[in-house]
């Protein structure tokens, strides 16, 4: 039985800055993932439209944003040789594909997804369409190119579930005539069913003022995160004043429960580190909170800083950031381009030859 190529398929939002909790849970893992797949990396602009403009913040921000997006994602070590970064609306293949899966996704499937039930609150009748819909977006997004391995945060693990239905349905549906046609792969059917990937010792990152609530670009305090946009100063001052809580660190991880703030700390050094947990608790257990902050401030604005210093040196030229994209988008456009063929010709549309 033949198996699909192996493709890593993942994307972030350009609404406002990224953060520490963005680098640890994604860009850290991306970058590894250039050793041992195919990458594709996307900016997903037609994502960040879903909500009011008052969130996205209007056509200058998305245009702005979505480059600075982009140059956290080359600053971190993402490759533009050896991965794909492009932004998604330069590849029509997005739209087109989400319009297929909207008539092969179902109500109910929708009505389930948790996210869109937070988001939308309580005047869900006076959301876009575009929010509701995000879900089949997404997996457009991620089979567009056959990916088999989406690196994916808790919170979207429902979606990619949602995704493989997705997938499954459309391969059971037109499966006498992807045989007829022979474009599948072996048994396996036309699309694969992505596999999640959610992996390190920090994968979710909480505030630094509450550590039960993620750490998000949406929260009041600019204390309450760190930006990979910060500077070295700011980065120091933002985790001297974070909270913690009056005891010393344990020295073994159960003594973590219980104590939210200390287990956050903990988790970013570790992320930025590389070392687990256990390790760092091994080395400043028993310690108290002021010197294990300070070794915090020197890894932070070690790894940090060069970041945020390699995203203005990129952002102050937006037209070569713009090239990458667009480069990025032609590659794209490269392996979408034949597998949306194949799609219409699966679902019968008559198309140009």
């Amino acid at each position: 039985m033949a198996a699909f190529l192996p493709r890593v398929f993942s994307g972030m939002q350009p609404t406002s800055t990224l953060h520490l909790g963005n680098y640890l849970g994604a860009l850290v893992n991306w970058v590894a993932m250039q050793e041992t797949h195919d990458c594709i990396y996307c900016v997903v602009d037609m994502h960040a439209i879903t909500p009011s403009m008052d969130v996205w913040g209007g056509p200058v921000e998305l245009t702005r944003a979505t480059r600075e997006v982009a140059a956290a994602y080359i600053a971190a070590g993402v490759d533009p040789k050896r991965s794909i970064i492009f932004n998604q609306s330069q590849v029509s293949g997005h739209a087109e594909l989400a319009w297929v899966f909207n008539t092969v996704a179902r109500l109910g499937w929708l009505n389930r997804m948790t996210q869109f039930k937070e988001k939308a609150g309580k005047d869900r009748e006076n959301v876009s369409v575009g929010l509701y819909d995000y879900p089949v977006l997404m997996a457009a997004d991620i089979l567009l190119y056959k990916a088999t391995h989406v690196p994916v945060g808790e919170d979207q693990k429902q979606h990619l579930e949602l995704t493989r239905d997705i997938a499954q349905k459309f391969n059971n549906d037109f499966a006498e005539q992807i045989a007829r046609l022979g474009t599948g792969t072996g048994d396996l059917g036309f699309f694969p069913l992505a596999e999640p990937m959610i992996q390190g010792p920090a994968t979710r990152v909480m505030s630094l003022r509450d550590g039960t609530k993620k750490m998000s670009k949406s929260d009041a305090s600019d204390f309450s995160r760190i930006n990979l946009t910060d500077d070295a100063d700011t980065i120091a001052q933002k985790i001297r004043k974070a909270k913690t809580d009056p005891e010393a660190l344990p020295s073994e991880e159960k003594g973590l429960e219980g104590r939210p703030e200390a287990e956050n700390l903990v988790g970013i050094y570790a992320g930025l580190s590389g070392a687990s947990r256990a390790q760092v608790l091994e080395q400043f257990g028993g310690g108290q909170f002021s010197g294990f902050k300070a070794a915090l401030v020197d890894l932070s604005v070690a790894k940090l800083a060069p970041i945020a210093a390699e995203m203005r040196r990129l952002l102050a030229d937006p037209g070569h950031v713009d090239a990458i994209l667009s480069d990025g988008a032609d590659r794209a456009d490269a392996i979408a381009a034949p597998i949306m063929r194949d799609v219409k010709d699966i679902v019968g549309f008559v198309r140009r030859r």
